[in-house]
């Protein structure tokens, strides 16, 4: 029995010892990117049109050396001293780099990233916050608004302030009878940035059958002043539209037909004096009747 409990604890001492083994030969973490200084994050702040700098921090604490190509994302063009760097073993590299904050960039907090790759396909993203300073300017149109033949409303809404957009939407239709379409203020699932220019449709799923409609839009968002347009349309059903086109190809057949037949007619000659030898025919035979008599 003392064997046996001896045995089982030698095997289960192997088994720490190759378990502790494993973890002394276990290689170190693999290389980190991040920003100079250990900071959490980077942090930049400058006017539109400005270029900022700082730095990236890539450190390889392996035995071999390792290769990372360097990019950017986000509201700023990221461009970096080299954009494929090696870095020795055991060894920290650090690549200065510069933001470029386009002139549209609307005024505010923006947020975007550094981001470096190896040829394995591991990835490090480092934050990047960026803040814009300048005024902040709210304004926006709605432009190329139309009803079409189905009762779709289509429009454009366009960004022409320095801040991004969330709008919202409302839409009402009158039409002979009066309101046939009311839809209250509703968000639209898209933001505007600075510039930008969004086409939208709004379905209508069951427009009059045949009316005489005005459709007013009035649009909204955040520190901006609301905006409307109108559109206004003749909605015929498709129906109508197919008898109205065989009413008149009736009428021009019609009308055709009649012109034809009234163009094909001979008419009599009109009347006029006799030929000669018609006369002295008549002349003899009044001679003859008179001497009868």
């Amino acid at each position: 029995m003392r064997g046996a409990w001896a045995g089982r604890s030698w095997r289960a001492g192997a088994a720490v010892a190759a378990l502790l083994g494993a973890v002394a030969a276990a290689p170190p973490p693999g290389w980190t990117a991040a920003p100079a200084e250990q900071r959490p994050y980077v942090y930049l702040e400058g006017e539109a049109g400005s270029v900022l700098r700082d730095t990236l921090s890539l450190t390889n604490p392996g035995t071999a050396p390792v290769t990372v190509r360097l990019s950017g994302e986000g509201a700023a063009s990221v461009s970096f001293a080299a954009r494929s760097v090696t870095v020795p073993a055991r060894t920290r590299a650090d690549v200065p780099f510069a933001m470029t904050v386009t002139p549209r960039t609307a005024p505010g907090d923006h947020r975007g990233a550094v981001l470096a790759a190896d040829a394995a396909g591991r990835q490090a993203r480092v934050p990047v916050h960026l803040r814009v300073s300048g005024p902040r300017l709210a304004a926006f149109t709605v432009e190329d608004v139309r009803l079409d033949d189905a009762g779709t409303l289509h429009y454009t809404l366009v960004n022409r302030g320095s801040t991004v957009l969330e709008p919202h939407l409302s839409v009402r239709a009158h039409g002979i009878l009066g309101t046939v379409l009311d839809r209250p203020s509703r968000a639209l699932p898209v933001s505007l940035r600075p510039g930008e220019r969004l086409a939208r449709s709004e379905p209508w799923p069951d427009p009059p059958a045949l009316d005489s409609v005005t459709v007013d839009l009035r649009a909204t968002a955040s520190g901006a002043p609301p905006v409307t347009a109108r559109a206004e349309a003749v909605l015929v059903p498709p129906a109508a539209v197919v008898a109205g086109a065989l009413f008149a190809g009736a009428a021009a057949v019609a009308a055709t037909t009649a012109w034809a037949r009234r163009g094909g007619r001979r008419r009599a000659p009109p009347a006029g004096p006799e030929p000669e030898g018609r006369s002295v025919e008549r002349q003899l035979a009044e001679a003859t009747a008179g001497e009868r008599r």
